[in-house]
């Protein structure tokens, strides 16, 4: 059985733990209600704030810019005014409702989905109550206007979107092959973006 945790330690590398702090996790957790998923604490602390692959790009809860609190914030706003909602009796599959087995979808609150990351090409990975009966499931706002979802943690989530797999809906795989891209944004004004690999990963 995969310990898809290391698995996706293993493809980016030792963890760096620049930011890691307690503290600002335990504020998060108050502020939301609830306590979010250790795998992926333990992810965001490891590498974060940084892109990953050209797409997904993860904030962290201790840093004045790039940070978790401000963008779950900000995404849970403006989804919450978004008219997400759609006619979905023909396609009762893609309705997020169905898929999370809410009567009705809030943000950023403990009963509802929470943003935990999210990639350029618009696409946002939320935290669910459960999805498809997996509790504390994946639920993902695809690029076309779908959404999708992933009874699995958030570690295997991003496990399978590193090996190539479909993770934000039908044809929305981005395999790159070699080792793992990983650009950390500036923590500055005037500062470069900070380019580097994971190691060889065989693929």
């Amino acid at each position: 059985m995969t310990d898809h945790l290391q698995a996706v330690i293993d493809m980016i590398g030792p963890p760096e733990n620049r930011f890691a702090d307690p503290a600002a996790w335990a504020r998060l957790e108050a502020e939301l209600g609830t306590t979010l998923p250790a795998d992926y604490k333990i992810i965001v602390d490891a590498y974060a704030p940084i892109q990953i692959n050209g797409h997904l790009f993860l904030p962290h809860p201790a840093t004045g810019r790039w940070n978790l609190a401000e963008e779950i914030r900000g995404t849970s706003r403006v989804w919450a005014e978004t008219r997400w909602q759609r006619d979905w009796r023909d396609d009762p599959e893609s309705d997020p409702r169905v898929i999370c087995g809410l009567p009705d979808l809030a943000f950023g609150t403990r009963e509802g989905l929470i943003p935990l990351a999210g990639t350029d090409r618009g696409e946002v990975i939320f935290l669910a109550p459960e999805v498809h009966g997996f509790p504390g499931g994946m639920c993902v706002a695809c690029e076309d206007g779908d959404w999708a979802g992933y009874p699995m943690s958030f570690s295997e989530w991003m496990y399978r979107f590193l090996i190539g797999q479909d993770m934000a809906g039908y044809r929305s795989a981005a395999f790159y092959p070699g080792p793992v891209l990983l650009e950390y944004p500036p923590m500055a004004p005037g500062e470069p973006t900070k380019v580097g690999h994971g190691p060889e990963r065989g693929m």
